[in-house]
């Protein structure tokens, strides 16, 4: 795994970010029938929130993006925008920056983490990987699954 690290964004990442966005997410959009080239940075310029995301760097360089939002009232964060520029995928980096981020979650008492992750995203197996499953009830929909994982004191036997 090559060396990274991850600092707080900044709201002059946006433009950066919102192209990194419709890098990845690109060929699953467009097996969803769903890509929109305009609509894919635009969704994130408007829920772009600097304060809760960090940009992931490798050697200095900007190599992806991850948010982690408390929901309005505080029972659960979002961990939203996790992108990895794809030269940067498949070594390990994703996997260390979610697993170091559900561990802070952990010391901060934070009961639950959830996300959405596009139908048939590689990226799910990643999740599942680090405890996240499938919520129970009508939390998919054509485009979307929606997974949670609880803190491990939470966790049901």
């Amino acid at each position: 795994m090559a060396d990274w690290g991850i600092r707080p964004a900044v709201r002059a990442d946006v433009e950066t970010v919102a192209e990194l966005r419709a890098v990845v997410l690109r060929a699953d959009l467009e097996r969803l029938g769903r890509y929109d080239a305009r609509r894919v940075r635009q969704r994130l310029r408007d829920g772009f929130e600097p304060e809760h995301t960090w940009a992931i760097e490798v050697g200095g360089l900007f190599a992806g993006c991850v948010a982690l939002r408390p929901d309005a009232d505080a029972r659960c964060h979002w961990l939203e925008h996790f992108y990895l520029a794809p030269g940067f995928q498949g070594g390990g980096i994703g996997s260390g920056v979610l697993g170091e981020l559900l561990e802070r979650c952990d010391r901060d008492g934070v009961p639950v983490v959830r996300l959405n992750v596009l139908r048939g995203s590689p990226a799910r197996r990643l999740y599942a990987r680090h405890g996240f499953t499938v919520e129970i009830g009508d939390y998919e929909d054509p485009v979307d699954v929606f997974m949670v994982r609880e803190a491990p004191t939470r966790r049901r036997p």
